[in-house]
Order: structure tokens, then C-alpha cells, then sequence
């Protein structure tokens, strides 16, 4: 494997690594048990997921074990992969359901976003939201003394026996004590995870918090709805800044909404938000304390030749934002395609990727059955060299920038399962552009019939390893891991 983090050697080949609550054939799933947020912290030491339920599940970095001996004990070779695995470190209930009695509003105990926060001390710390609350967490090594030699023996009785005792002055002194009085010692200890809340940031958003993202120098977070844009301080919970703030004077006026928002992984001071009308804009607060007016905004012109349709306004909107590691692009995915924006270059994407392109003669059923609204993360390498997203059945799709491969993956040990490749396209590293704007009706090589076949199993939230090719995805309430 590339250890640089970029697209592996010969295309785009997938092999399972391992999986974390898979489900047996049909077995029944909880709601509360399924993943609604999937996050690796800055180096890929730990991996965080949240669920429906409310729950913030840790896993750590350990070394990959060798699990298959022969029978004459020769070592067999390592799997092929990244040379590690994860494991469950420990869990955590993070929020619990509310009731807004001014509003008459249930408030879902589920987790929208999990983000780490990296700290200089050994505890690890991590900021997860529902729909209207923030919480900071620190998961740190607790030491838990294990206290022996007692006078009396609690599992018979114990000191309520004595109490008893004590309560009869004629049997008391015998009762009290059988042998010579002694003190307790500690006979050991063990060191467990324990968990507490360190600041809840609440009562800061009227609607519902679509985004949380740390700032570069870690000292600073965002959170998003769909009207307004907060500015935190980890150190202050009980104020914020409000440095975006879209709501119009009149709510009839209002012809969009935010739907993302991410800061710069290199600077703290610049950061962007999307919205539902397929706009992309970057801000920067050195210019202004409210940041309405934007530095530069990323929208592609007339993607569709000018052919509008009922459907046009609500496939344009954008699910979710991710920065590069460098910081240079900008990856987006509305409902049809995922696109990679360079920040240099605001008219149009230095890619374009087709996810849904076969669905689009079924939009008609996609809104009556309301998927048409479904919110897919997406995700990328490194070095921008590769991008991912979801899709349903189970299914996400892997593209190469630089050599212009496509894979689709299902959500089982046997990934590439399907076998659908897109063969490499020619261009410059950027120059690749995948098909979907081709004429209404047509499928795109990668979009085979069983894409899209099954909107009960949809594939909403993955994430990219920041140091190898790892994607780690969350398929109801089933973990998968993938390794190039």
C-alpha cells in the first residue's frame, strides 16, 4: 500500500479489513442502534461513531494480529493491508431525549456529528451534538483501588448485621467483633476508562444543528442550522459569536438554507459553508465580524445545460463539505454527484463524479418515498488523489482523481462483490470528468442496475483514514472497514 496516503498502485483495489456489529441474516435492528456519524481523529490513532440511540462508541489503533497458524507453526504472512486493525476501547451515552415545552418539541437524543479535539495530555477529548446541544467529553485512565480486609464480611450480612448487632447492648461485644481488629489495605488496582462531561454549549440555535468542525489551533469551534453559523470558544460555554446569519426579515423571503459548514484545516481564520442551492462559499473573520459578505463562492453554472425541472433545486443542494489536508480543495456531494473544487478556482469543479446518475428517470419515486432528501457524507484520501461517498443498497463509490478509476463497494467481507470498474480516463491529473453530464436518460459506466436497487439500505456515513487507504463506513448499525 501507498504509505503516502495516496491511490493505491494499479487502480482502485479493495479488500475487507473488518467489521463491528454485523448483523446475521435476517436479524431485527434497534433504531437507536444505528450509526449516524463516523470520524477518525488527526492521525487515525482512534475512530469515533455516534449513534441514534445517543451513544459515542471509541475504537483505537492496535497492530494487526496474526489469526491463522498452520499446523507445522510456521508464521503465516501478514494479510495484505495497512498493517493494523481497531478494536473497541469504550462507550459513552452522550445525549439523552428532551422535551421543549415552550415549543411543544421532542428533542432526538441522536448524534448529527462527532469531532475529536486534540490535547496535549493523555486524556482524549471529543465534541459531539444532537439537534439542539453540544457536548466536550474527556475519555481519560481512571486508577480504581480494590479495598481488602474488612472486620466484618459484607457479602453476609456485612455492616448492616453489625449495625444490628450494635443496636443490643447485651449482645453487642461479641456480636461486634469475633478476632482482633484490623484495618483495611488496598490489595491492588486496575486502571478502567471512565468518562465525563467536560462543557455542554446549549441554547445557541433555533433550528437544527446541521454541523460541528474544529479550528486549526484547536481553541475554537463552529456549529451550524440551517440559518445561522455560531463561533465557540472550548474554554466558554455560556456565550458564542454569531458570524453567518442568512435568516431574512421577512421568513416568506427565504430561498435557502445551510446545510454544512467546515473549517479550514490550515487556518483558523477561514472557513465555508454550503447550501441547499448548490453554493459553496468560503469566509474569512479577519475581514469582518459578521462574515454575510463571503471571500469567494463556488457554484457551477448552468450544470445541466439550462434544462431545469421540478427536481433540479432539491438535487443541487448540498449534503456535506470536506477540506483536503492541504487545504487546496474542497470536496461537495449534492444527491447526484460528488465534485472536487480547487479554492483557486471559484466557476467550476476540477472534477466531477457520478454517484446517482442511473437514478435520475427515478426521481418521481425517490420524492414520494422521501430518499430524494437523504444526506450523504462524503469523504477523501490524503492527497485528494481519491474521494468517496455513499449510495444505497448497502453500497458506496470510490473514485480515483488521478487515474480516474471507480469502483463500487458493498457494505460485506466481499466488497467489490459487484466488480463494476470505470477504466482509467485520460487527461491531466485534474482534467478527469465523469460522465453525468451526458443527456438525460443515460447511464454512466460505473452506475450498474443494482445501484440504487434497494433505498431501505442506504449507506449515509463514512470517513477516509487521514494517513492510509482505510474507509471506515457505517451500514445501519454495522461498522465496515476497507483497506487498498
Amino acid at each position: 500500500m501507498d504509505k503516502s496516503g495516496g491511490a493505491p498502485p494499479g487502480g482502485l483495489d479493495w479488500s475487507f479489513l473488518q467489521c463491528f456489529g454485523e448483523r446475521t441474516p435476517g436479524e431485527e435492528v434497534q433504531e437507536a442502534d444505528v450509526i449516524s456519524a463516523v470520524e477518525f481523529d488527526s492521525d487515525g490513532s482512534f475512530l469515533a461513531t455516534g449513534d441514534k440511540g445517543g451513544r459515542v462508541v471509541l475504537f483505537e489503533r492496535v497492530p494487526m494480529q496474526q489469526r491463522y497458524v498452520g499446523m507445522d507453526q510456521r508464521a503465516p504472512p501478514l494479510p495484505r493491508g495497512p498493517g493494523f486493525e481497531y478494536r473497541y476501547l469504550t462507550e459513552f451515552q452522550s445525549h439523552e431525549p428532551e422535551f421543549d415545552y415552550l415549543k411543544s418539541l421532542e428533542i432526538e437524543e441522536k448524534i448529527n456529528k462527532v469531532r475529536w479535539v486534540r490535547s496535549s495530555s493523555g486524556a482524549k477529548h471529543i465534541i459531539s451534538t444532537n439537534d439542539k446541544t453540544i457536548k466536550l467529553w474527556k475519555v481519560y485512565e481512571k486508577r480504581v483501588a480494590h479495598v481488602t480486609g474488612f472486620n466484618v464480611e459484607r457479602s453476609g450480612g456485612g455492616f448492616g448485621a453489625l449495625g444490628a448487632a450494635a443496636a443490643s447492648p447485651r449482645t453487642a461485644p461479641a456480636a461486634r467483633l469475633a478476632g482482633p481488629l484490623r484495618l483495611p489495605t488496598v490489595a491492588g488496582s486496575e486502571v478502567v476508562l471512565a468518562s465525563r462531561t467536560k462543557r455542554v454549549f446549549a441554547n445557541a440555535h433555533t433550528y437544527h444543528i446541521n454541523s460541528i468542525s474544529v479550528s486549526s489551533d484547536q481553541e475554537t469551534f463552529l456549529s451550524a442550522d440551517d440559518l445561522r453559523v455560531n463561533l465557540w470558544n472550548l474554554e466558554v460555554a455560556d456565550q458564542s459569536f454569531n458570524i453567518v446569519d442568512i435568516k431574512p426579515t421577512n421568513m416568506e423571503d427565504l430561498t435557502e438554507v445551510i446545510t454544512s459548514a467546515e473549517f479550514h484545516p490550515q487556518h483558523c481564520n477561514v472557513f465555508a459553508y454550503s447550501s441547499s442551492k448548490g453554493c459553496i462559499r468560503l469566509a474569512d473573520m479577519r475581514g469582518a465580524a459578521l462574515c454575510d459578505r463571503h471571500a469567494k463562492a463556488y457554484e457551477e453554472a448552468d450544470a445541466h445545460g439550462g434544462a431545469k425541472s421540478f427536481f433540479s433545486e432539491i438535487i443541487a443542494s448540498i449534503s456535506d463539505i470536506r477540506f483536503s489536508r492541504d487545504g487546496r480543495y474542497l470536496l461537495s456531494r449534492d444527491y447526484m454527484t460528488v465534485k472536487l473544487w480547487d479554492l483557486a478556482k471559484e466557476n467550476a469543479p476540477v472534477a466531477t463524479f457520478s454517484v446517482h446518475e442511473g437514478l435520475r428517470q427515478r426521481l418521481c419515486d425517490l420524492y414520494e418515498n422521501d430518499c430524494i432528501f437523504d444526506k450523504f457524507d462524503c469523504c477523501m484520501n490524503g492527497t485528494a488523489t481519491a474521494v468517496a461517498s455513499g449510495s444505497y443498497s448497502n453500497s458506496f463509490r470510490v473514485f480515483g482523481a488521478a487515474d480516474g478509476g471507480d469502483a463500487t463497494l458493498e457494505a460485506t467481507r466481499d466488497p467489490m462483490r459487484k466488480r463494476m470498474q470505470t477504466p482509467p480516463a485520460k487527461g491531466n491529473r485534474f482534467a478527469i470528468r465523469a460522465k453525468n453530464m451526458a443527456g438525460l436518460g443515460k447511464r454512466s459506466p460505473g452506475d450498474g442496475p443494482e445501484i440504487g436497487s434497494d433505498f431501505s439500505s442506504k449507506l449515509l456515513h463514512l470517513a477516509w483514514h487521514p494517513e492510509a487507504n482505510v474507509i471506515a463506513c457505517a451500514a445501519s448499525n454495522s461498522l465496515y472497514m476497507y483497506c487498498a
